[in-house]
C-alpha cells in the first residue's frame, strides 16, 4: 500500500463496536512507526475526521457529522429517491430502504417509515453482507461477471449457506433468475417477522447503483399481494433510475431540481394503469 492507503487504513478501524482507539493500540494494530503513525493522525483529525478526547483517545471527528448532513440533503441518487420512498409507503404500509453496494457490503443511505408496527435493523449507514436481504441480493445480482466469480472464490461456504448455488455455475444461474424477474423477495433475514421486496436502481450507463425495497410486517404475505408490492417497487426503482438519467443528461445534480411527490404520484398512477413509468 502506498501511504494514502496507509492512512486510510486507520479510518477503517473505527467501525462495528470499536470507535475508540488510543495512540498505543493503533500502533499495535498497524504496526507503523510511532513518528508515521503521529503524522497520519494529525492529517485525519486537522480534516476534522477524527478527533482526540483525554483519556479516550482517537474517535470519529466532527467532519463525518457534516459529511452525512451534506449527503442527506444533496446526494443525487438520495434526493431523486426520497418523494418516491414516501409515496411508496404513503401506499404500502412499510418502511422503504435505498441502499448502496460499499466495498462487499451494501450500505442503507435512506429510510423511511411509513408503518410504526415494527422497525427495521436495516438502519441508515448500517452495512450488511451482499448475500443477505432482498436490498442486497438484487444488487449481487446485477453486479459484473468478474466480480461475482471473486466473490464465489472467496466466499463458496457462504453462498451455499445462503442458498444461492453451490457452485459458480449454480450461484450464476440463481442470480440470472434474479435478473430476468427484475426483483426479489426475502422473508426474516434482515429483521426477523418480516419481508423485504427489492428492485435494483442504474445509472444512465445501465450499471447498478443501488436498490429501492419496501419492508412489510408481515412474514405470510399471498402471492397476489407480493405480486402488487413487487411491481409497485419495480415502478418505484424505474422512475428514479430514469430521474438520476436525465438529470445526468442535463449535466445537473438532482438535488438542485427535486421531484415533487405529486410528480411521483401521477406517474405511479399513470404505471398502475400501463404498466409504465413515463
Amino acid at each position: 500500500m502506498n501511504s494514502l492507503e496507509r492512512m486510510i487504513v486507520i479510518l477503517d478501524l473505527f467501525e462495528g463496536d470499536r470507535l475508540e482507539w488510543t495512540m498505543e493500540e493503533l500502533q499495535a494494530r498497524l504496526g507503523y512507526t510511532r513518528s508515521t503513525l503521529y503524522r497520519y493522525l494529525k492529517v485525519l483529525t486537522d480534516a476534522g475526521l477524527l478527533t482526540s478526547l483525554p483519556d479516550v483517545g482517537y474517535t470519529l471527528g466532527p467532519r463525518i457529522a457534516e459529511l452525512d448532513y451534506q449527503m442527506r440533503e444533496r446526494d443525487p441518487l438520495i434526493t431523486a429517491s426520497r418523494p418516491v420512498m414516501a409515496e411508496l409507503v404513503e401506499e404500502i404500509a412499510g418502511i422503504a430502504l435505498l441502499c448502496r453496494r460499499y466495498r462487499e457490503r451494501v450500505l442503507c443511505v435512506h429510510q423511511e417509515q411509513g408503518t410504526a408496527s415494527f422497525h427495521s435493523n436495516y438502519e441508515r449507514g448500517r452495512a450488511r453482507p451482499l448475500l443477505q436481504g432482498a436490498a442486497s441480493r438484487i444488487i449481487l445480482a446485477h453486479m459484473p461477471s468478474a466480480a461475482l466469480r471473486k466473490l464465489y472464490e472467496e466466499n463458496p461456504a457462504a453462498i451455499q449457506k445462503a442458498g444461492l448455488g453451490d457452485s459458480l455455475n449454480a450461484f450464476r444461474a440463481r442470480l440470472r433468475l434474479l435478473r430476468q424477474a427484475g426483483w426479489d423477495a426475502t422473508v426474516s433475514q434482515v429483521t426477523r417477522g418480516v419481508t423485504g421486496v427489492a428492485a435494483p436502481i442504474f445509472d444512465r450507463r445501465d450499471n447498478v447503483l443501488g436498490s429501492l425495497s419496501v419492508t412489510i410486517g408481515d412474514e405470510h404475505v399471498s402471492k397476489e399481494r407480493l405480486a402488487f408490492v413487487a411491481d409497485r417497487v419495480v415502478l418505484c426503482a424505474r422512475i428514479v433510475t430514469k430521474t438520476i438519467a436525465r438529470t445526468s443528461h442535463a449535466g445537473q445534480a438532482a438535488g438542485d431540481r427535486p421531484m415533487r411527490r405529486e410528480d411521483v404520484a401521477s406517474l405511479l398512477s399513470a404505471g398502475a394503469r400501463n404498466d409504465s413509468s413515463d
